[in-house]
C-alpha cells in the first residue's frame, strides 16, 4: 500500500506521466551483434509506454549476459540509480521477466528491494497487478524462466561435450602459444582446432627453461624470478601487460602444454573441479615433454610453503632442515655470538634445548663453518665419486632384482590360475552345448565359483602388472656426469641453490658429540641421478610440522 501511494505522488508531481527506466538485456555478445533481439526489445517498451503515456527517461541496455545472477554492470547501475534519495524513476520496464532475472530467487529479493523504494517492475509482454493471485502468476512465471535456462544451459553444455569429444575448440580464449584455426563449416556453425603459434611457443618453451634450468647465468629461477626475468627483458603477454605470478604458474601447471587440453574441468560458476568422468581430454599438439613437464610439477610441489618450510628452501644457512640433535631429534638451528674482540661467531644449536632448557635436551653446539665443511668435504669424497656412486646404487638394484624376481614368480603362479580356470569353464560350457549334461542348480554353483576365481587372478594380475615398476636403467656415462655435477653445485654457488642439490640426496645431518651422521635413502639418490638426465632442478625435502594437536588426525 504505501509502494502505491509513493507512485500515485509521483505521478501527480511529474504531471500524470509515470516515469520508466528501461531494461534491456540478451545473453551473449554474439547475440549483440548480430541478433535484432535488442532493436526488437527496445521498439517494443517504446510502443508500450506510448500506449500508456508513461515517460521514458532512461535506458540500460546488456549486451551478453546471463540473468541467472546478478553479475552485470548496466543491472547493477540501474538498481543503485533506483534507489537513490531523488527518487530518478517510478518503474523498471522490461519486454518480459526473464529478460530482469532467470532466477526465481533473484528476483523475488530485487524486487522486495525496489518495493522499499518505491519502485515498480512492469513487463511489456507480461502485464500482473499486485494482488495475491497475479503474484503468485509472476513466481511461478519466474520459476518457468528459471527451469528454461537451466535447460537450455543443459543442452547447450551437452552439443559443446560433443563438439569436444570431436576435437574442436570451443570458443573460449587459447591459452599462450596456441591460436585457433578454421578446419571446416557445418552450415553456420564454423569448427576450430587448437594448432601452434610459433611465435607463442618459443615463450612458453622459454618459461618452462628458466623454471627448470636458469638462463644459463644462475640456477633454476622461482616463479617470481621467471616473471621478472621476463619483464625485464621486454617479454609481454598476448594482450601486451606484464607477466605476473598467477600468469606463470598457470602456464606451469596446464597439461595443455604437453598435448592434453581438457573440456570441462570446472564448474564454471563454482570454479570446483567436476568429476573426472565429466570431464574430456583432446590431444593436441604439445609444446613441452612431460619429462619435463613432470619435473616442473614435482618442483612446484616441492617448493609449495604448505609442504617445505620457505626457511628451509631459500633461508641463507647451508643445513637449515638439514642438521639435527642426535640426543632429542630436535633441529639445529642458528645462533651467533660476539667474542671480545667483536668478531660474530656463528653457531648450529639445539633448538630444543634453547626452547625448553637443559632439563628437554642437555643440548650441543658446533661452528656452523666447520659443520658446513665436514658435511660438505665428506660427501664429495666418499659418496659423490663415480665408484662410491655406482657401488651404492649397485646395492639397490641387487635388492629391487630380487623383489623382482618374488613378483615374477606371483605373476606366474596367478597367470597358472587364470589359465586352470579357463580351462575348466570351457569343459563345463562345451558339455553344456554338446547336450551332454543339464544346466541344473549344482553346476549352475560350480560355474558361478568357476567364474569367481578367474575373475580374482585376472583382477590380481592385473593389480600386480600395473605396480610393477621397470628395471633402472642408469648408466657409466650418466653417473659420472651426476658426480661431477654434484660436487660443483654442493661446493660452489648461491646457499638456496647449494642447498637444494644437498636436500636432493640427504635426509638428515645428526650431531652427535664425536660424530657427524650424514643419513640418505639409497631410492632418492637414484631418482636424484636420474632426474639430472632432465635438467630438472632437484627435489626439496617435504617436512611435517611437530605441532599436532591430535594424532588420530594424522596417523
Amino acid at each position: 500500500m504505501t509502494m502505491h501511494i509513493r507512485q500515485s505522488h509521483a505521478v501527480q508531481a511529474h504531471g500524470g506521466a509515470l516515469r520508466v527506466a528501461a531494461y534491456i538485456r540478451v545473453s551473449t555478445g554474439r547475440q549483440a551483434e548480430s541478433d535484432l533481439s535488442i532493436p526488437d526489445q527496445r521498439n517494443k517498451l517504446l510502443s508500450f509506454c506510448g500506449d500508456k503515456g508513461w515517460s521514458l527517461i532512461a535506458e540500460y541496455v546488456e549486451p551478453g549476459a546471463s540473468a541467472t545472477d546478478d553479475n552485470r554492470p548496466e543491472f547493477q547501475k540501474m538498481i543503485e540509480r533506483a534507489c537513490d534519495g531523488d527518487h530518478p524513476f517510478d518503474a523498471i520496464l522490461v519486454h518480459s521477466y526473464s529478460r530482469f532475472f532467470r532466477d526465481a530467487f533473484g528476483l523475488e529479493m530485487y524486487l522486495r528491494r525496489l518495493a522499499k523504494v518505491g519502485v515498480r517492475l512492469v513487463s511489456a509482454t507480461q502485464e500482473l497487478g499486485d494482488d495475491p493471485a497475479q503474484v503468485m502468476m509472476r513466481q511461478v512465471i519466474a520459476l518457468f524462466d528459471e527451469y528454461q535456462s537451466r535447460e537450455n544451459a543443459k543442452h547447450v553444455l551437452r552439443a559443446m561435450k560433443e563438439n569436444a569429444k570431436q576435437g574442436f575448440y570451443n570458443g573460449a580464449r587459447p591459452p599462450l602459444g596456441y591460436r585457433t584455426q578454421e578446419v571446416e563449416r557445418r552450415g553456420t556453425r564454423i569448427k576450430k582446432r587448437l594448432v601452434l603459434d610459433p611465435v607463442e611457443t618459443e615463450t612458453v618453451k622459454l618459461i618452462f627453461r628458466l623454471y627448470l634450468q636458469g638462463d644459463g647465468t644462475s640456477g633454476p629461477l622461482g616463479i617470481k624470478k621467471v616473471v621478472s626475468w621476463l619483464n625485464e627483458r621486454g617479454h609481454r603477454t598476448r594482450s601486451g601487460a606484464r607477466f605476473g605470478v598467477a600468469t606463470i604458474h598457470t602456464i606451469l601447471t596446464n597439461k595443455v602444454y604437453i598435448g592434453e587440453w581438457v573440456f570441462n574441468r570446472r564448474d564454471s560458476k563454482t570454479l570446483c573441479e567436476k568429476p573426472k568422468a565429466e570431464q574430456i581430454t583432446i590431444p593436441v599438439l604439445a609444446i613441452i615433454d612431460r619429462a619435463a613437464f613432470d619435473a616442473v610439477a614435482a618442483t612446484l610441489q616441492a617448493r609449495d610453503p604448505r609442504v617445505t618450510a620457505p626457511r628451509v628452501v631459500t633461508g641463507p644457512i647451508l643445513l637449515t632442515g638439514l642438521a639435527t640433535c642426535a640426543t632429542c631429534g630436535g633441529p639445529m638451528t642458528l645462533r651467533t655470538g660476539t667474542s671480545r674482540s667483536g668478531k660474530v661467531h656463528r653457531y648450529y644449536t639445539c633448538s630444543t634445548s634453547g626452547r625448553m632448557g637443559k632439563s628437554a635436551c642437555k643440548g650441543r653446539a658446533i661452528r656452523m663453518d666447520t659443520l658446513d665443511t665436514l658435511v660438505v668435504d665428506n660427501l664429495v669424497e666418499r659418496l659423490l665419486q663415480p665408484d662410491r656412486l655406482t657401488a651404492t646404487l649397485a646395492s639397490l638394484w641387487a635388492s629391487r632384482a630380487l623383489k623382482a624376481a618374488e613378483v615374477d614368480g606371483r605373476i606366474t603362479a596367478l597367470q597358472t590360475e587364470l589359465r586352470t580356470a579357463e580351462d575348466k569353464l570351457k569343459r563345463l560350457y562345451g558339455l553344456i552345448e554338446d547336450g551332454l549334461t543339464e544346466l541344473d542348480d549344482i553346476l549352475r554353483d560350480r560355474l558361478a565359483g568357476l567364474r569367481l576365481d578367474r575373475d580374482r587372478a585376472r583382477t590380481a594380475l592385473d593389480r600386480i602388472r600395473v605396480a610393477q615398476q621397470p628395471p633402472a636403467v642408469i648408466g657409466p656415462e650418466l653417473i659420472e656426469q651426476f658426480g661431477r655435477l654434484m660436487r660443483e653445485n654442493v661446493t660452489g654457488g648461491a646457499i638456496p641453490f647449494r642447498k637444494a642439490w644437498l636436500q636432493a640426496i640427504v635426509d638428515r645431518i645428526e650431531v652427535d658429540d664425536t660424530v657427524i651422521r650424514i643419513v640418505g635413502d639409497k631410492t632418492s639418490l637414484e631418482q636424484a641421478v636420474a632426474a639430472n638426465q632432465t635438467g630438472a632442478a632437484p627435489m626439496v625435502r617435504s617436512f611435517g610440522r611437530k605441532w599436532r594437536t591430535r594424532h588420530d588426525s594424522n596417523v
